[in-house]
Order: C-alpha cells, then structure tokens, then sequence
C-alpha cells in the first residue's frame, strides 16, 4: 500500500544567520513525497536502502553510497520502495558555490557522510558559531571535490513508454524482448521506438544499456562482484558487461569500482602500504 506523505508545513530552510539547516525523517516503505520544491539548494541522503527521485522526467536510484545535490526551486517528489532514514541538508543559496545549478548525484565518502551525520545531529548550522563555521568549511569543501556519479535516466512522459520503462527497470535479470515489453504496454514496437526517440532522444536498447548501468553501479558500490552485477543487470556474459561499461565510463568496472575505494582511503587519511 502506498503512503502519501503530508508535505512539512514548518519550514526546513536556513533562517536568518543560518547558513545550513538539516531535516532527518525515517520513512516506512511505499511511502511517497509529492512532488515540491524548496528555496534553498538541498543535498538529500539516506543513510539507510534506497531512494527514487524524479525531476520532472529524470529518474534516479540513490543507495546510501551516493546523494543527490538538488539546486533550489527545482520541484521534485521522492519515493520510498523499503524503509529509508533520510538525512537532508538545506543550503542558503551561494553556500556552495561551486556545485553545478543542475541535479547531480556524488558519491558519498566516509568522511562526507560523517559530516552530513554531524550537521543533522546539530539541526542548523549558525554562521557566527565558530565549531558550525568551521564544520561547514569542510562539508562544503567535501561537497565540492566529490566524485560525480552518471546515474540519471530520463522516462518517457508517454504512459506506454513509461510502461515499457518501469517494465524493464523492475526485471532486468530475466532480459525480456522488446516486443513483450510492448505487448504488455499495449503497443506496438514501432510506437514506442517513436516514443523514446522523440521523448528520450535515444532508441530504447541505447536507453536500456543506460537503466542496466544505473543499476549495476548501485549493486558494484555495494560491494557486489563484477560477475554477480553483470548476471544482476541480465548480462549472461561477464565480458560483454565489462565492454558496455568500458565504452561508457573509459574504465573497466574494477577500475571504476577502485577510484572510488581510493577517494575514500583520500577522504579519511588513511594510507596504502607502499608495495
């Protein structure tokens, strides 16, 4: 059963001498927050499973390894599939400068999600507190120099083609035709070919390698073989997964995967043993 979620009525923003204000909220499953937007720049986090969010026809998972930066009036809505405990920050315009006036998602580094933990358990940070001034220095800073992440699918706003869609994106693994898809949609290949052409610019096997990738950067993130992600995302052939994934990123997914696991190591000081 799906719960829609009453929108705050109090306001989450940064008041005067706030720079950053913060909201933790611990949504059950199937709930959803309609669709809304903020006057501040947002940074929404899960430290717990898996988030969707949908800007107008752009769609992304967020796994508690990645955030998603939010510029502000930008009108979203949220949806939980399991229990989510969301961690949102609030950023006064012009705080982060340097973060782009676009969504993008950025993977979340231990010390990033230490800091973002940190703002949230103080609720707001003051700009004339030295400790808040000196914590939102490094948030920023951590914010800035974060690794972005290509996980953005756009959705047809045609129903038959946001049908084949949320058909393929549900059973990657089981890699069903095109024409079932459509079948299923009640129409025929032809139509929504036209469809993801005209609305997604690209034919619907490119946008299908895209939704595969999506995911498998979720499941590699969370510590999942190359081989198990490639089966997960309906490769039966782990080299033709690591070809699609190379042309896409320049990397292999063991690359990709250890660039991360680097930034890490970076962000928290720690350092590898010299060989």
């Amino acid at each position: 059963m799906r719960h829609i979620m009453p929108l705050m009525r109090h306001s989450v923003e940064p008041g005067p001498g706030v720079s950053i204000s913060s909201l933790a909220y611990d949504y059950p499953p199937a709930c959803v927050v309609p669709e809304h937007a903020h006057a501040s720049d947002q940074l929404i986090y899960a430290t717990r499973d898996v988030m969707e969010v949908m800007v107008r026809q752009s769609f992304w998972l967020i796994p508690p390894q990645f955030a998603l930066w939010i510029p502000a009036e930008t009108r979203h809505k949220i949806r939980m599939p399991s229990a989510v405990y969301m961690r949102t920050l609030y950023l006064r315009p012009g705080t982060a400068d340097k973060m782009p006036n676009h969504c993008v998602v950025v993977h979340v580094t231990p010390l990033l999600r230490e800091l973002i933990v940190e703002t949230v358990r103080l609720g707001r940070l003051r700009s004339r507190a030295t400790l808040h001034s000196a914590l939102k220095a490094v948030l920023v800073a951590n914010l800035h120099t974060a690794m972005s992440v290509p996980t953005r699918l756009a959705i047809p706003e045609d129903r038959r083609g946001a049908a084949v869609a949320a058909a393929a994106m549900a059973d990657p693994v089981n890699n069903r035709s095109f024409k079932a898809l459509c079948d299923n949609a009640g129409a025929s290949t032809r139509t929504i070919e036209r469809i993801f052409q005209r609305q997604v610019g690209t034919s619907f096997e490119t946008w299908r390698r895209q939704a595969r990738l999506m995911k498998a950067i979720e499941l590699l993130v969370a510590g999942h073989s190359v081989k198990e992600t490639a089966y997960q995302v309906g490769y039966r052939q782990t080299g033709a997964f690591v070809t699609m994934f190379r042309h896409t990123f320049g990397k292999t997914p063991k690359v990709w995967i250890s660039s991360l696991v680097n930034t890490c190591h970076e962000s928290s000081g720690t350092q590898k043993r010299p060989k």
